[in-house]
């Protein structure tokens, strides 16, 4: 039998998100509700960690155990220490797989291999917002309908600062008019990574099937093809014709 994907959903889980409209909405936490469909696809086994963990939840022992790291920030992108960041960025560069959700746009680790500000325009109104595949034959969209309606979602708007990507795989038209590309793939050195906009927190989206469709195609793209210890240059002193 094949080894199940290892998941950790990460989150910053303080404050806000422990009381009053989020916690009605997911009161176990945005984490659990993530890794609890995630948990339903027989090739999966997710666990979760947080910003209150030890070593903010990104300590070397679950990081070396992740085959892929789902991210959802909103607060706290500053307390992250760099050099827990810097764990991050070098197990996604030797294989990792990465998913960023929401507002991780502004995370440290997402800037850190995106090597730009991530910045973008926002509207917190609660409007409609229609999905549309733009490569359908991604895997990311695999069972996916070629566009679905979300009720009520943050507005993120064009411009994205962030690299040309290598996939976009759907893009939002929002009920104010505003478009924006809310599904991006990218790769660095051996790690691939997903950037997904819905998962505003006061709205109950990581309960709709197509959120959770698409995430959980992520996390099986995203699983490592090749992991390395180690991409340093090597000293290649032998040469393998004669001189």
């Amino acid at each position: 039998m094949s080894k199940k994907i290892q998941v950790t959903v990460w989150n910053e889980y303080r404050d806000d998100q422990m009381t009053g409209e989020t916690a009605a909405i997911y009161p176990q936490g945005l984490h659990n509700a993530i890794a609890d469909f995630l948990n339903r696809d027989p090739d999966i086994e997710a666990g979760t960690s947080v910003i209150t963990d030890s070593e903010q939840g990104l300590s070397e022992t679950i990081l070396d155990k992740t085959d892929v790291l789902v991210w959802w920030g909103h607060r706290y992108h500053g307390e992250i220490e760099d050099a827990y960041v810097g764990r991050v960025i070098d197990r996604v560069r030797r294989g990792m797989g990465i998913i960023f959700l929401h507002s991780a746009h502004e995370s440290k680790p997402f800037k850190g291999l995106l090597g730009t500000s991530g910045h973008l325009s926002w509207r917190e109104a609660g409007e409609r917002v229609r999905i549309w595949q733009t490569d359908p034959s991604h895997p990311i969209a695999a069972g996916v309908p070629l566009n679905f309606v979300i009720e009520h979602e943050e507005m993120y708007s064009e411009p994205f600062g962030v690299p040309s990507p290598e996939s976009t795989i759907f893009i939002s038209w929002y009920k104010g008019g505003n478009v924006f590309r809310s599904g991006l793939t990218f790769r660095r050195d051996l790690g691939k990574i997903f950037y997904f906009q819905p998962g505003h927190e006061t709205h109950p989206n990581y309960f709709n099937e197509n959120v959770q469709k698409v995430i959980t195609n992520a996390v099986k793209w995203a699983k490592p093809e090749l992991r390395v210890e180690s991409l340093a240059c090597p000293n290649d002193k032998e040469p393998l014709e004669n001189l």
